[in-house]
């Protein structure tokens, strides 16, 4: 074989960062030494698999097919180490989680120094999406999704769920008063999500205890994209929030955050699931990553 594992490296991550000088940070090496290693392949295969401008890189066509064989090889290699861990029962290799920023704060960081010291051959890269994610575009292991699945191809864990509760902080409240009624809270500041809409249906009877249709929807006064920003908007006495448990139940314990309209208030749940593909080098350590998760959710 004419190519070595440091050249497939070099041009797999040039292209996945973006960059020689960003694969250069994710690598750990000079770019110098990435370039050079760019150049080698490039003259072993005699062929040019990119091309350098000084705004952008772009594969040829050369490059394209190259780098379908390179993900493969390198995925095999990943592969067998993996198997070889798993003999060891010690599970390894790079772990890549995606949930969105309220989950990731409340439920997952709080767990990641203990989940290093159980598996320390395990590497967690985390990131962040509002919406959910393409795995496989974003090259993603596994994505936490809250609410009910969509059908597709993808291999899926419950979680379990977690209630909806309506909130205020006490200094909205002693300023602005609480309200007992639908009608009393129409008159209130609402905070709610820029979408999509279905997220500002808030699980709460009529005046009249009517459960047939158990949504009231809210027109916010105050709208964002992320729950966890709603949470702080609520927190500085912004207004009244509907939001997970998951992500508040230490704000309503401590105070800084209180239930409102418990008489109107259904209990309805998010349903809470990790979605990933099957694979045989991800199993072992998405087995450990999640059974480790699961049995510290709060919920």
């Amino acid at each position: 074989m004419k190519t070595t594992t440091e050249e497939l490296l070099a041009f797999v991550s040039v292209i996945d960062s973006g960059s020689i000088t960003a694969a250069a940070e994710a690598l750990q090496q000079t770019v110098s030494g990435v370039s050079r290693a760019l150049t080698r392949l490039e003259t072993k295969l005699d062929s040019t698999l990119i091309r350098r401008t000084t705004r952008r890189l772009q594969l040829t066509d050369e490059g394209e097919l190259f780098l379908v064989r390179a993900r493969a090889i390198l995925a095999a290699m990943e592969d067998a180490e993996e198997s070889i861990a798993r003999q060891r029962a010690r599970p390894a290799g790079r772990l890549r989680v995606d949930a969105a920023s309220p989950f990731m704060l409340h439920c997952i960081v709080p767990h990641v120094q203990a989940f290093a010291a159980a598996y320390p051959e395990i590497v967690l890269e985390l990131s962040s999406n509002e919406r959910f994610v393409d795995l496989m575009e974003q090259r993603v292991d596994i994505a936490i999704r809250i609410g009910a699945l969509q059908d597709s191809t993808l291999h899926a864990r419950s979680l379990g769920s977690s209630r909806l509760r309506i909130l205020a902080s006490p200094g909205y409240l002693a300023e602005h008063g609480e309200p007992r009624t639908v009608a009393e809270l129409r008159a209130h500041r609402l905070i709610g999500f820029t979408a999509p809409e279905s997220l500002n249906d808030w699980p709460l009877s009529d005046d009249r205890g009517d459960q047939a249709n158990a949504r009231f929807r809210i027109v916010p006064d105050i709208a964002a994209s992320s729950g966890e920003t709603m949470r702080q908007l609520a927190l500085a006495d912004g207004g009244i929030v509907c939001l997970a448990a998951y992500m508040t139940h230490a704000d309503v314990a401590s105070g800084r955050l209180r239930t409102v309209m418990d008489s109107a208030w259904l209990d309805v749940r998010q349903p809470i699931s990790a979605v990933f593909y099957q694979s045989a080098s991800m199993a072992g350590r998405a087995k450990a990553f999640l059974d480790f998760l699961a049995g510290r959710l709060v919920l």
